[in-house]
């Protein structure tokens, strides 16, 4: 990477962005956090955003509902976990969610009530403003990353706004797709199958040039090997990062930051979420399980059946 005005930063990729600074990765251990609020049932949730996202982790105790009163935009509820469940609804709809399972909630009055204990994560665009400034990081969040690509949702689902429940515990595993992927407007959800220790001569450390990836595990422990790239500031070089953390824990990963992770501690569930969808998740054949329901801007569409005719 070159600095300005240097004849050779004409010839790299990525024009202005590649001298912006790097935003540090963020690491977050739920259990040694205070929740953003708890219920006098006893319920906890703990609030943390990214640049296009809120990620809310909630321990809600059975019967207790989340609730949205004016909820602007559909948001997503993720139940990460067997033997669980959560009945829901919606002005446009109510049903039962079975875990581990994905369902997506339309705009307007919600409720989100498990059927016993439960581990419940909800993720909400940031066109959620009232959730913002509750965040943990809210303060470190106060300006934007340019180095994110703004979230520009993708189009409305197919028959309008309703409830969509995509229950996940039956959808075998199948050679050649990666994880369970559900797609909304706003977000891709990656629910990965739980998993034991990785091999460490088996990683897949890669970057990401404009988007953030937000991790999330459910289960286990997971050790994240974390490298940021040089650019012409050597006093914003940093060292590499190999970070623990144990579950429930979630971790906002920005680019261009090389990255990889490694489950050091057995059973291991992770989430992966991805705000606005990947494009090129979206593209394989088969990846995205709600296709039908959700679908591709048009000149991305045109530009995927152009490469594959």
């Amino acid at each position: 990477m070159y600095a300005k005005g240097d004849p050779r930063a004409a010839t790299v990729r990525g024009g202005g962005k590649s001298f912006d600074p790097i935003r540090p990765t963020e690491y977050f251990e739920f259990h040694k956090m205070d929740p953003t609020s708890t219920t006098s049932a006893g319920s906890r949730t703990w609030l943390v955003r990214g640049e296009n996202f809120v990620l809310s982790y909630s321990e809600q105790t059975a019967g207790d509902a989340l609730t949205r009163e004016s909820q602007p935009h559909e948001y997503v509820v993720i139940l990460p976990r067997e033997d669980t469940a959560v009945e829901i609804t919606s002005e446009h709809g109510e049903g039962t969610l079975e875990g581990p399972g994905v369902a997506i909630v339309p705009a307007g009055r919600s409720a989100v009530t498990p059927v016993g204990d439960s581990q419940v994560l909800r993720l909400f665009d940031r066109r959620t403003e009232d959730l913002l400034p509750l965040c943990a990081n809210a303060d470190v969040r106060a300006e934007p990353d340019v180095r994110v690509t703004p979230l520009e949702p993708w189009p409305d689902p197919v028959g309008g706004p309703r409830l969509r429940l995509y229950p996940l515990g039956d959808v075998p595993k199948v050679e050649g797709r990666f994880g369970r992927m559900i797609r909304s407007s706003s977000f891709l959800v990656n629910l990965m199958y739980p998993s034991g220790e990785r091999d460490a001569t088996r990683l897949s450390p890669h970057h990401h040039d404009d988007f953030e990836q937000l991790s999330i595990t459910m289960q286990g422990t997971s050790l994240h090997h974390m490298r940021t790239p040089w650019g012409p500031d050597a006093t914003q070089w940093r060292e590499d990062e190999h970070h623990e953390t144990e579950a429930p824990a979630a971790t906002i990963i920005p680019p261009p930051v090389i990255h990889t992770g490694q489950a050091v501690a057995a059973p291991y569930q992770n989430i992966d979420v991805f705000s606005p969808p990947r494009l090129d998740f979206s593209s394989r054949e088969g990846w995205i399980l709600n296709a039908d329901d959700y679908p591709m801007p048009s000149e991305e569409l045109a530009a995927v059946e152009a490469e594959s005719a």
